[in-house]
């Protein structure tokens, strides 16, 4: 049995376009789509990471977007819609790694507002670095390790059947595009019109404890629900559930918030300043385990590095190997990292006073995280794909490391040393972003045939594009919704849980604040955890409890957990029903899916427009498009809303005429 998998796995990644045929990749108006795809779906990936907290690979609707724009040329092939598809997830993909950690600078007071050039160079550093060093893991995990990487396949099929049935290629995209209209549609009437409020909530008071329950109204966290599946969105609604309904209760028997907080206010309280760090302690030990689980491939991948400096094979003309083995050469490897590392010397040696000693000790440390990160991302996203990589415990784990040694340096209460640690984490996360999209973009190349050293000069024009635009998005956010903190003008700001996490841990690491006996109890209950999943393991049991997304549940705000998973049970129904009509596995729900929330993040970066214009033309001041000072009916509209984009998303799901599979069935 375990020979005839292997032999259809192997049959499998037969690519499409054979490596005797060339055909071409790089053209002008590839570049041209590639470049507006990856400045949208970067800025639709940041409001999502900072409202949500979890954000999810583009690549599908890219290359959807990419067949029906290509095939009005009279000639376009199959590997131009996979460098277009490769460098506009790349876009999006470092909006990730730059969110999750750079917000935290303007959270910590260390900027008033986001710095330009500070974070271009941060992003597009950490990003670079990120395509560098998946150069030498891709033959290790795509080649020789044969991961599955759920997502990259996807991307391949999508691919596939846009190069075989051309006409049908309309279908898909205004699928997309409606679903698109229908999440913009649902953002404008709550958050420009104010006919409803973003969220239900509720709490019940006994006694000294406070039980908490909410649903966020979002068709983007619905359908974030329906793309990563029943499987991961229980798992990360069950710690949710440990946090809130648990052991936020139990630690207001012991520590009973102030007489003046009750109900819902009291409950967010003791969250945020008190069970939140319990996750981080449970983000760190998955973070360190993972790293663990997957030594093997890295030191392999670091093994067939050091043979590509011996036989300098990477470096020749590469005439010896196919086209659809020739990547990057060793001299492009060592020269443009090393031509990464000076910028970020220079800053970190300016934060440190000058110190050049102190600013090599960081640069090396970011260095070696940032190798160690892109593999773990890389492996994971083999494993279970992009969406589902622990971007947030790689980047944890190095905060803590970075603020424990200039901490040594710097001295306890120095005001720049949780900026410096901010610094070393966000190149960290942009890098082990980038290096999980960047395998799986690999992997989808590999399967149709096209040639990695093109794939990896687009992956950095996606990854340029994206920093080159961030900032601007950043900033119109803030000025719209607040990021972080509830303020008296934003009241509902966007939680931004993972640059919030950062900020705390680098701030309370240097201001002795650090509540460390939350730490340790989530580190023993992260262990906790781990011992459970590898119970569940070793039973090959289906159901499997990943500490990172146990931990990740327990940061999120309750609201938003609920409703992913409300969007995973959408996803089981219709993965239940089509299995039980005999339909085919292939799934248009995903496409409805990325659409609503490529929909919502775009209008909502919209409606923050007039506020950013307000000082050009003092007639936009306030909000233009507000109907009322409240909503009048408080959630209740919003919940019927999307009840009926939830039967939208089902209607799509039902069409036999698929356009690839679910990209993160394994969760």
């Amino acid at each position: 049995m375990r020979r005839e998998q292997e032999a259809s796995t192997e049959a499998a990644d037969v690519p499409l376009v054979p490596p005797s045929v060339s055909l071409p990749e790089i053209t002008p108006k590839a570049v041209v789509l590639s470049v507006l795809l990856a400045a949208v779906l970067a800025g639709a990936n940041a409001y999502l990471g900072l409202f949500a907290g979890m954000t999810v690979s583009a690549s599908i609707p890219a290359a959807v977007v990419s067949m029906a724009v290509l095939r009005l040329f009279r000639r376009s092939n199959i590997l131009e819609n996979n460098i277009v598809q490769t460098a506009a997830s790349s876009g999006e993909a470092l909006a990730a790694g730059v969110i999750f950690t750079i917000p935290g600078l303007v959270l910590l007071g260390y900027w008033e507002s986001f710095d330009y050039w500070q974070t271009v160079t941060v992003s597009l550093v950490g990003g670079v670095l990120g395509v560098l060093f998946t150069i030498p893991l891709r033959r290790a995990l795509i080649i020789h390790a044969r991961l599955r990487f759920p997502e990259g396949v996807a991307t391949a099929e999508v691919l596939k059947v846009g190069a075989t049935a051309d006409a049908q290629a309309g279908g898909p995209v205004r699928l997309l595009l409606g679903a698109a209209a229908l999440g913009g549609g649902f953002k404008f009437a709550e958050g420009g019109f104010k006919l409803w409020s973003e969220s239900l909530e509720g709490a019940l008071q006994l006694g000294r404890s406070t039980f908490y329950g909410g649903l966020n109204l979002s068709p983007a966290l619905v359908a974030v629900g329906y793309i990563i599946g029943l499987h991961t969105a229980t798992v990360v609604f069950l710690g949710g559930a440990i946090g809130w309904l648990v052991l936020l209760p139990l630690h207001q028997v012991m520590v009973p918030p102030p007489e003046a907080l009750t109900g819902v206010v009291a409950a967010k309280a003791t969250w945020s300043g008190q069970i939140r760090y319990i996750g981080i302690g449970a983000m760190l030990v998955g973070g360190v385990w993972t790293l663990i689980q997957i030594r093997g491939p890295i030191v392999q991948s670091l093994q067939q590095l050091m043979a590509l400096y011996r036989t300098r094979d990477a470096s020749r003309s590469q005439g010896g190997l196919p086209r659809t083995e020739q990547d990057a050469g060793v001299v492009w490897l060592i020269g443009l990292t090393v031509a990464s590392l000076l910028p970020m010397l220079l800053l970190y040696r300016g934060l440190l006073g000058q110190s050049l000693w102190g600013g090599i000790g960081l640069t090396l440390l970011m260095v070696v995280a940032a190798f160690l990160f892109s593999a773990v991302a890389g492996y994971m996203a083999g494993l279970v794909g992009s969406s589902s990589n622990p971007v947030s415990g790689v980047t944890i784990a190095t905060i803590m490391l970075a603020s424990l040694l200039l901490l040594g340096i710097m001295g306890q209460g120095n005001p720049a040393g949780p900026a410096a640690a901010l610094l070393v984490g966000a190149v960290v996360c942009c890098a082990a972003a980038m290096g999980g999209d960047n395998m799986q973009d690999l992997k989808t190349g590999h399967l149709v045939g096209a040639t990695p050293w093109k794939q990896q000069v687009m992956q950095v024009i996606g990854v340029a594009t994206g920093a080159v635009v961030i900032v601007p998005v950043l900033s119109l956010l803030q000025a719209k919704y607040g990021i972080g903190e509830v303020t008296e003008a934003h009241p509902h700001p966007l939680t931004a849980p993972q640059a919030t996490l950062m900020a705390k841990l680098a701030s309370g690491v240097f201001g002795g604040s650090l509540p460390w006996h939350l730490l340790v109890f989530g580190m023993l209950l992260g262990v906790a955890v781990i011992l459970l999943d590898t119970r569940q393991a070793r039973r090959q049991a289906e159901l499997r409890f990943p500490v990172l997304a146990v931990a990740l549940g327990m940061y999120l705000p309750l609201k938003l957990s609920a409703t992913i998973l409300l969007g995973g049970c959408l996803a089981e129904w219709v993965r239940r029903r089509r299995s039980g009509a005999g339909m085919s596995t292939e799934d248009r729900g995903l496409l409805c899916a990325a659409g609503l929330v490529t929909g919502e993040a775009l209008v909502g970066i919209l409606l923050a427009l007039p506020i950013a214009l307000s000082s050009v033309w003092p007639s936009l001041s306030g909000d233009p498009f507000q109907l009322f000072a409240a909503p009048p009916w408080g959630g209740w509209p919003g919940l019927v809303a999307l009840a009926l984009v939830g039967l939208v998303l089902l209607r799509s799901a039902q069409s036999n005429h698929g356009t690839g599979k679910n990209p993160t069935a394994a969760g």
